[in-house]
């Protein structure tokens, strides 16, 4: 089955195909957040030249056009030495006050690569330990906690990020 039948099906079945939807990719640079923009536009991986400026695209599947309703944050599993920046970067957003209410997704990307981050490495040195909501479908309306949590995955090989944008399409209005 193809990424975007695939996708699309996730997304019909939790009632989201006719939902609009601004997702703002963010994360250091070399996280691997164009190559993850082009899998999921046309399921093409291709070498990219690090982006210079950000750039913005308008990305339709099926009836969803996602324009920031949610932030995907990428992390680079494998740089570890780069995770404290990260971790600045990540709280920075978290604490900006026109993200408060915002859903936020955290990929941890380049898990094909031997001695990349578990998710757990990654949890705490990003100071997400303790602040995760949960990967299931999770009522937080009553809790007013902002729909926070951690996927593994590997762009590349095609894996992880589809059961975070499934965790992440329940929160989107």
């Amino acid at each position: 089955m193809f990424l975007f039948d695939w996708f699309y099906g996730i997304l019909a079945s939790l009632g989201l195909w006719q939902k609009e939807a601004k997702i703002l990719f963010l994360g250091l640079d070399n996280a691997g957040k164009t190559t993850l923009l082009h899998m999921l536009k046309d399921e093409r991986l291709v070498q990219h030249q690090p982006t210079q400026h950000p750039t913005s695209e308008e990305l339709s599947i099926g009836k969803i056009k996602f324009k920031v309703d949610a932030v995907v944050y990428l992390v680079d599993a494998y740089d570890k030495e780069r995770f404290a920046e990260s971790k600045k970067e990540l709280d920075a957003l978290l604490s900006d006050e026109a993200l408060a209410n915002v859903p936020f997704l955290v990929l941890g990307n380049k898990i094909d690569i031997p001695y990349a981050a578990s998710e757990e490495e990654l949890r705490y040195h990003l100071g997400l330990a303790n602040f995760t909501t949960g990967k299931g479908k999770v009522n937080l309306t009553e809790s007013n906690l902002r729909p926070l949590e951690v996927f593994m995955c590997s762009i590349v090989r095609k894996m992880g990020y589809g059961d975070g944008f499934k965790w992440v399409s329940q929160y989107i209005k």
